[in-house]
């Protein structure tokens, strides 16, 4: 008998476009959700935004505060759903300490990044992150542009 192999798949739920402008991304963690039923539902229908969401450390725990699960009408009948509760994050001890040290001494702040699917699985991805000045922003924006106009020129000859 054939055993099956684990179905893999990483397909992303959304992203948070808005951290990337904001901040200098430092590191990159990778966190487990706790979830309820009809948060599961709602994320497999992409029903998702982390726009005005950071994560907090509270009693050597990691919260994600602040995403939006819109929940579906026929998925949570008998549940009073608050789609803007504080969700924990699953990481390592070492990692926490490690979110715990560089946002308490060092002055980094903690972001989510986006949330996607692995091994039917949700993932949330959570950064590190120093905010931007406004003259950082407007840099990277030229940058971008310049970018983009050489990508023209070239695809012209």
């Amino acid at each position: 008998m054939a055993k099956k192999k684990p179905k893999i798949s990483s397909n992303t739920i959304c992203q948070n476009k808005k951290a990337r402008h904001e901040y200098h991304i430092d590191t990159k963690f990778e966190a487990g959700m706790a979830l309820a039923g009809w948060e599961v539902k709602s994320l497999r229908d992409g029903r998702a935004q982390l726009v005005e969401s950071y994560v907090i450390i509270h009693n050597s725990e990691a919260w994600l505060v602040g995403a939006h699960f819109t929940p579906l009408k026929t998925a949570c009948t008998h549940v009073v759903a608050d789609p803007t509760r504080q969700r924990k994050l699953l990481l390592n001890r070492r990692e926490i300490d490690r979110l715990i040290g560089a946002t308490q001494a060092q002055g980094f702040t903690c972001v989510a990044l986006s949330l996607y699917w692995k091994n039917d699985k949700v993932k949330c991805e959570i950064a590190l992150a120093k905010g931007k000045k406004q003259h950082d922003k407007r840099d990277t924006e030229k940058d971008r542009d310049w970018n983009r106009q050489k990508q023209r020129i070239m695809a012209a000859k």
